[in-house]
């Protein structure tokens, strides 16, 4: 359930897809592709991408019909997943994901809103001035909703939540006694850019954000969607104040972040961590269960289970004191 809100325009025969990136359409026979996916979700009918060694275990494990590759990690394929090899597999990917989702590449704003009070919502939720509505949202029982808040197209919100002041949420779906409180911005698309010469080009964004129960998210912050699977916040975990969450971020149960900590796109975070204020976590890596990072760390490698890390680059908190004095 990575795109619920997009529609998917497949399915497009693999030729076409192999003329769209320019590449020899021998050795190919007509078959329909009916969708652009992860690794771990694809399916036998589907194409997947895969461009770093990081991935090589979801890649002999992919149940896909063709990956977007490069002609060095093609030997790391699952024996049913035929590679397609380009020279810059994110630039490609995204070419095959636009044409899928055409919708998902820009973000502009929700030009048909609804003030609440011209809604099936007037009566039924306490709501401030100047609430705007997309289509497609469901706001559940007994929630609250903030001024100058804008809950735009393809919106799920639980049962007693509360949704502060100048808010925007799109591509969401939101658990059950949730706070989101003043100034965040959530469901946008991400800093998907990929550099191609004299032009940037943006990655589109398939997925969404998905806030499980239980959880609030402090003022100021931003949680970006997904771009080819889903921006996860787990249940009973809490945002403090300006934290930013990049597209495709998973962070589990129990989680307690402090304010102005950013999270890079695509780590996973385990359950009962820990963040301290202003630390930074790199992209594409596994944070274990039960980990402590200290204020004004910067994590760039994996941390397994039970880890507490302080400093820059972060380890051990013991060996950082020791060091430090």
């Amino acid at each position: 359930m990575s795109n619920p809100f997009f529609i998917n325009q497949g399915p497009y025969d693999i030729l076409e897809i192999l003329k769209l990136l320019d590449l020899n359409t021998n050795n190919f026979q007509k078959r329909n592709v009916y969708d652009v996916k992860d690794l771990l979700s694809a399916s036998y009918n589907d194409l997947t991408f895969f461009h770093s060694k990081k991935y090589k275990d979801l890649a002999n494990l992919t149940k896909a019909a063709f990956c977007i590759t490069t002609d060095n990690l093609k030997n790391e394929l699952s024996k049913n997943c035929k590679p397609l090899i380009v020279k810059n597999v994110l630039i490609s990917t995204s070419l095959v994901t636009s044409k899928f989702y055409p919708d998902s590449v820009y973000d502009n704003f929700d030009s048909e809103v609804t003030d609440i009070s011209e809604t099936v919502y007037k009566n039924k939720i306490k709501f401030g001035k100047n609430v705007l509505v997309g289509k497609n949202v469901v706001l559940g029982s007994n929630c609250s909703i903030g001024h100058n808040t804008i809950i735009e197209k393809n919106v799920s919100v639980g049962n007693n939540c509360t949704i502060g002041s100048n808010i925007v949420i799109r591509n969401s779906l939101i658990g059950n006694n949730v706070k989101i409180l003043d100034n965040c911005v959530i469901g946008k698309h991400g800093f998907g850019f990929l550099p191609n010469n004299d032009k940037n080009i943006r990655y589109p964004h398939i997925g969404i954000v998905q806030i499980k129960d239980n959880c609030e998210i402090g003022s100021g912050s931003t949680i970006d969607r997904g771009s080819m699977s889903n921006t996860v916040i787990g249940k009973n975990t809490f945002l403090d104040n300006q934290i930013h969450i990049a597209h495709n971020v998973k962070i589990g149960e129990n989680g307690i972040i402090a304010g102005q900590v950013g999270i890079a796109g695509s780590s996973v975070i385990g359950r009962n961590v820990k963040i301290g204020g202003q630390a930074g976590i790199s992209g594409h890596l596994k944070i274990g269960d039960n980990v402590e990072i200290a204020g004004g760390s910067g994590v760039i490698k994996d941390l397994p289970d039970n880890s507490k890390v302080m400093g820059y680059p972060a380890k051990n908190i013991r060996q950082f004191l020791k060091e430090s004095k």
